[in-house]
């Protein structure tokens, strides 16, 4: 077992039964030993990018694990397989999607995976739920806090409240 490591994971469905697949992805994640410390509220958001397919909802979840961060994306890509994920339009339609946003302050720019994500300073569906999580949280590249990021952000898809947990 590695250190044990804290990360944001951003889940966003927009096809099928939205709700379930970010609870059954948060079950999944836990099957295989990554401890869900806490997550965001739920919010609806418009889509950003490809534009003509259906809002999506969305969630930010703060895990705990020893898994080295390509380990856990083998699993996250396992868990959205299983979920019905296919590879189609680029942007498009997904019944689930998970990325890694933040691990702790660590840094990794490889062809494979970057953290922090490369456009989570950009994303209000990404930004809003994180804000609303721990505000104080430092960008590790940019030297930023998510509260200071989620003001400048000029992000203009709308994002809402859907659910409270």
């Amino acid at each position: 077992m590695n250190s044990m490591m804290k990360y944001f994971l951003s889940l966003g469905s927009n096809i099928g039964d939205r709700e379930k697949n970010l609870s059954d992805s948060c079950f999944l994640l836990e099957k295989e030993h990554i401890k869900i410390l806490r997550s965001s509220s739920i919010y609806e958001t418009q889509p950003v990018d490809y534009l003509s397919q259906p809002w999506f909802l969305n969630q930010m979840l703060e895990v705990f694990t020893g898994l080295l961060p390509d380990e856990l994306l083998d699993i996250i890509k396992k868990i959205e397989t299983k979920l019905g994920r296919l590879k189609s339009i680029p942007k498009g339609p997904r019944e689930i999607d998970i990325d890694i946003i933040l691990a702790g302050e660590l840094i990794q720019q490889t062809p494979r995976l970057q953290i922090p994500h490369p456009q989570m300073h950009k994303r209000n569906f990404v930004l809003v739920p994180l804000r609303e999580m721990d505000p104080g949280v430092v960008h590790p590249v940019l030297m930023k806090t998510i509260e200071s990021l989620a003001l400048d952000n000029d992000d203009p898809s709308e994002i809402r409240k859907y659910r409270s947990d």
